[in-house]
């Protein structure tokens, strides 16, 4: 079964999926002689890039980010910038009023007024105090009206009816000590009070009210000021996990070094161990089921001979106490049960796929050996990763500049916008600063936005942003494939290969099959950009009571997802073959699938396999820096802790270390994974093409031959 002499065939075992292919005696390797594929394709493809350009260039022209960046008070005012510049920070008159919105305040914006001020309010205050003060003086006290939070038009000192003030919204009823998030001020009083749900008082002793007469508690508050005090403790640890990156920088950097070093190691070494790796790991899964089967055997014949007549009963499974299952021999038995029917199946699968597991491993060997003949592939995907970045940081200005090329949205009083008398979803009526068609005089700036063509726009600009990016891991792809092809074609190894397969491969993609590449990634892109849908879709009806309507889109999310997994394996594919033959996107894409379903047992073996070993590959990598980096910034290791910097939290490097390196791992073993996938097509090209003879010799490996039992006649093929 898995002796060096047994032949594995898949070959033409399924004819509806296309003849396989036949000897081509002028074809060695990735055709020179090709022409442009998909240039349709292609000219949409930049025709949308100007498109995107222009988009670009209208928000650079009509937009203004300051306006996302700072915030903005009730009047449209931007606290910070221009007139406002000596006022940076926003103050919220009365914060109780955003509870009664729940989440719809990221939306709707807080139905209070909103006004610039140069500093957040350090102490307590409450109007009342004022009223009380002035009339036990007989007079106004314009030292008690100056401490007074008004509008920017308002003079408190103007007015002599305070009331009068704290009515028409002018000024604020009270405020407390406030600190700044983002420009925004929040309460500052939550670690500084033991009772959070007495009322807070001035340091005359008056109690917070606001302008209904609600008495201001710190729970209320807690509960207005949720999401700004939850992200203003983010905010504080987020500052500390900073100071504590500045300084280990130097050793984080060593350690991503190291981390490059040893990925570059692992892959060079993989063609030894691989094949150690994968029997170890399931003779270490045979025995693990083999142990556990025999330990539960063990388990239930002794609780059997001990008559235990215990029995599950319902207040048990309710109660969830596992020790108790675990005295009932029932329970061994279904845990002895399941452990032998999967060491069962496990067995038979190893039996009957042995051949093709050993192919899968000399396959990942020979991956490693053309890694290690054309070193530059490895650092080939800086390169896709650089203009990624560059696409992302322009995609983020501008859409930033397109996002603020909208108007100002104003909204006034919150209502029902329901009619049924039973459910209540609170919103905010639209209104006009200038005009008087409000249902009361409050009319406050809540965002930018909201101009329909500017919504377009944006959708479009995120299209781009997904079909761009995909185009460049498909060129990515698509180079490395050429590369690796021309190993693979190569009869005698490494003389044969040509010289400079990356860079040959490079100008054979961009030359001509641009519009192949724009064509893939505009259908994993329109893919993607239904999930996004579904997903805004989902969050719209997380508070609906519709169970059938999120039961269909959980299905069609769950569906989306499975599709575009199995497009960008169809196109990862394709990509393959267009590398190698030179054709179009379609015609590649079904000759690709074709292959893949004539021998669909090895490419499912070898798939899984290869998985297998990439992850535990990035895993032994990402552990090794991982435990290093804890022993290290612990100060477990000696004669090093001088060097260990002084940390907030010594895990902080080790998880920023940990991630970096996984990061690292992926981006090395994707070239790896391009390389088995690659050099598996043309294997089996290579087996349906040939036949060994002198005329069609195989140009497989000699480990490969001897996996399957054939071997080259005549011929001057090098071991």
């Amino acid at each position: 079964m898995c002796g060096g002499g047994t032949q594995v065939e898949d070959i033409g075992e399924n004819k509806k999926y296309g003849e396989p292919k036949t000897f081509d005696p002028n074809f060695n390797g990735p055709l020179k002689n090709r022409s442009c594929t998909d240039v349709l394709c292609c000219i949409i493809f930049f025709v949308f890039i100007a498109g995107m350009l222009a988009c670009s260039i209208l928000g650079y022209v009509h937009g203004d980010p300051i306006k996302l960046i700072y915030p903005t008070d009730s009047d449209g005012n931007i606290c910070g910038y221009g007139a406002y510049s000596n006022k940076p920070m926003l103050m919220f008159f009365d914060l109780l009023q955003c509870a009664k919105m729940g989440a719809g305040v990221i939306t709707f914006g807080c139905p209070t007024p909103q006004v610039c001020v140069a500093n957040c309010t350090s102490s307590y205050y409450v109007y009342l105090e004022t009223i009380a003060l002035e009339t036990a003086n007989g007079g106004m006290l314009t030292s008690e009206r100056n401490k007074m939070l008004c509008k920017n038009n308002v003079d408190p000192t103007a007015t002599a009816n305070l009331q009068t003030l704290i009515d028409n919204e002018d000024c604020a009823a009270y405020y407390v000590e406030n600190t700044e998030v983002v420009g925004r001020c929040v309460p500052a009083i939550f670690s500084k009070v033991s009772d959070l749900a007495a009322n807070l008082q001035t340091n005359g002793s008056y109690s917070l009210q606001a302008q209904d007469g609600t008495n201001v508690t710190g729970s209320a508050l807690d509960s207005a000021s949720y999401y700004l005090a939850l992200f203003y403790q983010y905010k504080e640890y987020g500052e500390l996990v900073y100071k504590d990156i500045v300084s280990s920088w130097i050793i984080l950097m060593i350690g991503l070094g190291g981390a490059v070093v040893l990925c570059l190691l692992w892959i060079v070494i993989m063609r030894w161990i691989a094949g150690i790796m994968v029997w170890f790991s399931i003779f270490a899964i045979f025995g693990l089921f083999g142990f556990s089967t025999y330990y539960s055997y063990s388990k239930y014949y002794e609780l059997k001979t001990q008559n235990t007549t215990a029995t599950l009963g319902l207040s048990q499974a309710f109660a969830l106490n596992f020790s108790y299952y675990l005295s009932l021999k029932q329970t061994w038995l279904a845990f002895g049960c399941g452990s032998a029917t999967i060491l069962i199946i496990l067995l038979l699968i190893i039996i009957f796929l042995c051949a093709r597991i050993r192919i899968a491993i000399e396959l990942i060997k020979e991956g490693s050996r053309a890694v290690g003949y054309m070193f530059s592939t490895l650092l080939f995907p800086i390169f896709p990763f650089i203009f990624q970045i560059a696409f992302l940081g322009y995609w983020l200005v501008s859409a930033a500049y397109v996002a603020s090329m909208g108007s100002a949205e104003y909204k006034g009083e919150i209502q029902n916008s329901t009619t049924d008398g039973v459910n209540y979803v609170l919103e905010r009526i639209p209104c006009s600063p200038n005009g008087t068609s409000t249902a009361n005089s409050i009319c406050e700036f809540v965002k930018y936005g909201g101009d329909e063509y500017t919504i377009f726009m944006q959708i479009y600009m995120l299209f781009m942003f997904l079909w761009v990016m995909n185009f460049i891991v498909a060129m990515g792809q698509m180079v490395l494939a050429g590369a690796f092809a021309s190993y693979y074609w190569a009869f005698n190894k490494p003389d044969d290969i040509p010289a400079f397969p990356l860079i040959g491969s490079l100008w054979r993609t961009v030359r001509y099959h641009l519009g192949s590449l724009a064509f893939g990634s505009f259908i994993i892109a329109v893919v993607q950009m239904i999930r996004i849908g579904l997903e805004y879709l989902d969050s719209k009806l997380k508070g609906s009571e519709n169970t059938i309507a999120k039961f269909f889109l959980k299905c069609l999310k769950c569906c989306f997802y499975c599709l575009e997994k199995i497009l960008k394996f169809i196109n990862k594919n394709a990509y393959i073959l267009i590398a190698v033959r030179g054709k179009n996107f379609c015609a590649s894409a079904k000759d690709g699938f074709f292959l893949i379903m004539r021998n669909i047992v090895r490419t499912v073996v070898l798939d899984k396999v290869a998985d297998f070993l990439l992850f535990l590959s990035k895993l032994i990598v990402t552990a090794a820096i991982c435990v290093g980096s804890y022993f290290w910034f612990q100060g477990s290791i000696p004669f090093f802790t001088s060097y260990v910097p002084t940390l907030n939290f010594y895990m902080t490097p080790v998880i920023v270390l940990t991630f970096a390196t996984f990061v690292i791992a992926s981006c090395f073993f994707s070239v790896y994974s391009m390389a088995v996938d690659t050099l598996f097509l043309c294997f089996l090209e290579d087996l349906e093409m040939n036949d060994g003879s002198a005329g069609k010799p195989y140009f497989m490996s000699k480990g490969l031959m001897g996996i399957l039992g054939k071997k080259n006649k005549s011929t001057n093929k090098k071991e």
